[in-house]
């Protein structure tokens, strides 16, 4: 029997491995529904009320748990609850963005899935954004480069790269892998590039131990208190030995200028400041993921992160995989009444992975 957890999702198994399967598996709202129970409880219900799982299903397609008397749905305290917007069009919706290179715009959406409106394509994509930021994720570890970027362009009357009166200031970290390789990366926006803003990006992006590279920003001193080996780069050093100084950081200006294009090219630039952030996720989840072999692998991740955090079971081994046919009636299995798929059963069986493939 294959280790799911040690493998990882299979693709035909876990996830759809092409577009024309995806359709195959999610033709209705029921088979989207089947797919996020599998998710959100694969050994059987657990009551997130009590944690009890012994219950059965009610005739409206809810849930009442057999200790607590508690009542749930599939969908309660997900992205997908108390939405009026079919089943279908969410996971297509979430294919787009997982499985388009450079993900996809509520105009775009809008259009291609004939919502009624842009800002129901909009909060869409927004809902899908939330669950992109896995929490308790790894820090960068190695040698990591750190600068600030701006994004946005400039404010009107102020000069110099740090002046305040700009559009967000952004945190930039990025793994440095021999010889030229580029790693996972992390981007937040800053309040401003002082030590007391820079050194809670550092230490809550990296892991201690690391060795950051910097230029010589002064915010940056001190970091070497916080566990952290420093590597102290001066562009104006470089100037004057004739150098270029944009090569002392080369991983970190990539990456910025990728997000400043993305940023462009998919958005248009129409992205406002209070929602950079999410936006600044998506990238980073996008560009971490850039080297996976499968993009319905990351369609299962983005799935598989919607059930809410407050749900531990979310994420646990399973040994059943999803029943994407429901057409018999119900059985008890696991404790809850579920129903049998009329499809052919699988014999190599195995859960979701506990834990994230990919930074």
């Amino acid at each position: 029997m294959r280790d799911v957890r040690r493998t990882g999702p299979v693709a035909g198994l876990h996830y759809p491995p092409s577009a024309g399967e995806f359709g195959a598996w999610f033709s209705t709202d029921a088979d989207c529904l089947d797919y996020l129970e599998w998710l959100r409880w694969p050994a059987g219900l657990v009551c997130p009320h009590c944690g009890h799982r012994v219950g059965w299903r009610m005739a409206d397609g809810r849930f009442r748990c057999g200790a607590c008397d508690g009542r749930t749905s599939v969908t309660a305290g997900t992205i997908f609850d108390k939405t009026r917007t079919p089943l279908t069009v969410w996971f297509t919706a979430c294919w787009l963005l997982a499985t388009q290179k450079d993900g996809v715009s509520a105009q775009s959406l809008q259009r291609a899935l004939d919502i009624g409106s842009y800002q129901t394509a909009w909060t869409m994509l927004h809902r899908l954004r939330s669950v992109l930021v896995r929490p308790g994720r790894e820090r960068l570890v190695g040698t990591v480069e750190v600068d600030e970027t701006f994004i946005g362009g400039e404010g009107p009357g102020l000069r110099g790269g740090r002046a305040k009166g700009k559009k967000s200031l952004v945190g930039v970290a990025v793994e440095v892998t021999a010889p030229r390789g580029i790693g996972r990366c992390r981007m937040a926006i800053l309040d401003d590039a002082s030590a007391a803003s820079l050194h809670p990006f550092v230490t809550g992006h990296v892991e201690p131990g690391a060795t950051v590279i910097t230029d010589a920003w002064p915010g940056y001193s001190g970091i070497e208190e916080l566990g952290y080996t420093r590597d102290r780069r001066s562009p104006r050093a470089a100037r004057l030995r004739g150098d270029d100084p944009f090569a002392l950081l080369p991983a970190v200006h990539r990456v910025a200028s990728l997000a400043k294009r993305w940023l462009l090219g998919t958005h248009q630039g129409s992205v406002d400041d209070a929602h950079l952030q999410s936006y600044l996720d998506e990238f980073v989840f996008r560009f971490n993921r850039r080297t996976s072999r499968s993009r319905g692998m990351v369609f299962y991740r983005v799935c598989s992160s919607s059930p809410s955090p407050t749900n531990p079971s979310a994420t646990a081994t399973s040994s059943s995989t999803p029943n994407r046919r429901r057409t018999r009636p119900p059985d008890v299995l696991a404790g809850v009444t579920r129903r049998r798929s009329s499809g052919p059963r699988r014999t190599d069986r195995g859960g979701p992975p506990d834990q994230d493939y990919a930074g």
